[in-house]
């Protein structure tokens, strides 16, 4: 089930050092398929929450961050690594969280995904959702 206005949801890297609460609702959900987020994961994909600034907080440990492009700064817990959010001058209102880290990630569901024309050949899962 989606999150609603009313509700807080929390996450956590690996270790758990480095923890955070999303206050409801998200600017949107959706799954990235660009060549940044999947070197930042290792992974196919990722896939993200947009949280307006002034409803989400960082509840544990201070993360580390990285600049990985011109205006891009990425989060990451500096015990177990974890990538936590990606932050961009591009969205200034807004922070994107790793939905895969929250304690439970079914309580959001993607809507679109992002950079389509990036995603690897054999991944379908996404296939359906628009790409605006």
């Amino acid at each position: 089930m989606a999150a609603g206005a009313g509700t807080v949801l929390k996450g956590h890297c690996l270790c758990g050092a480095c923890r955070f609460a999303l206050a409801g609702p998200h600017n949107w959900v959706g799954h990235c398929h660009c060549d940044s987020c999947r070197r930042a994961t290792a992974s196919p994909m990722t896939t993200w929450i947009g949280q307006e600034n002034g409803t989400w907080q960082m509840t544990g440990d201070a993360p580390q961050t990285y600049r990985s492009s011109a205006g891009v700064e990425r989060g990451f817990c500096g015990t177990c690594g974890s990538p936590l959010y990606f932050r961009a001058e591009r969205y200034p209102n807004e922070v994107h969280f790793y939905a895969a880290l929250l304690e439970d990630p079914e309580a959001v569901l993607p809507k679109a995904q992002y950079h389509a024309a990036e995603r690897i050949a054999w991944i379908h899962l996404a296939s359906a959702l628009p790409c605006p």
